[in-house]
């Protein structure tokens, strides 16, 4: 899987046998960066949903997978759910606060805007991760409060301007 040179940041849409690679990098975050601040029983659902065949099962449905890449490495995801709401949203440690989440976040919501002319998105954001999201724009829909599964999360949405016709 050649993804650029090592330097370079190169975002492609995954395919199902990029499953376990998005898998691992996921879990990796939450542990570290997310289930510190989760229900014991809400964060070993939203582990079990980050498995190589949960996710695998996610892209043959459909549900966009942007896979950001340093080289061979896999340093960031965000997956899209029905071109309007961002489902995953995880860069490694290591490469975060160096721009990832930005770009990522921009090829992503481009890629919604080509498909579907999207001009509103949806996230569940948790703790740790609503400063980067008001960051890129987001605004908080209401207070913190627990997912139909348990997961503690901020509902949060950002608004585009609609489009501008052109002139003839």
């Amino acid at each position: 899987m050649s993804a650029g040179s090592p330097g370079r940041l190169l975002i492609r849409l995954a395919q199902s046998d990029d499953a376990r690679a998005i898998g691992a990098l996921s879990r990796r975050v939450v542990r570290q960066w997310i289930l510190p601040d989760q229900p014991r029983k809400a964060g070993q659902a939203l582990l079990m949903r980050l498995t190589a065949r949960a996710i695998r099962q996610k892209i043959m449905e459909g549900q966009r997978f942007h896979l950001a890449f340093l080289g061979e490495v896999l340093v960031g995801i965000a997956s899209m759910r029905d071109d309007r709401h961002l489902v995953h949203f995880f860069v490694g440690t290591r490469y975060q606060g160096r721009g990832v989440a930005r770009r990522l976040w921009q090829h992503a919501c481009r890629d919604a805007i080509r498909r579907a002319d999207t001009r509103r998105f949806t996230l569940n954001a948790t703790r740790c991760a609503v400063p980067v999201y008001l960051r890129l724009g987001f605004r908080a829909d209401g207070p913190e409060r627990p997912s139909p599964n348990g997961v503690l999360s901020t509902p949060m949405t950002l608004r585009l301007p609609a489009k501008v016709a052109k002139r003839a």
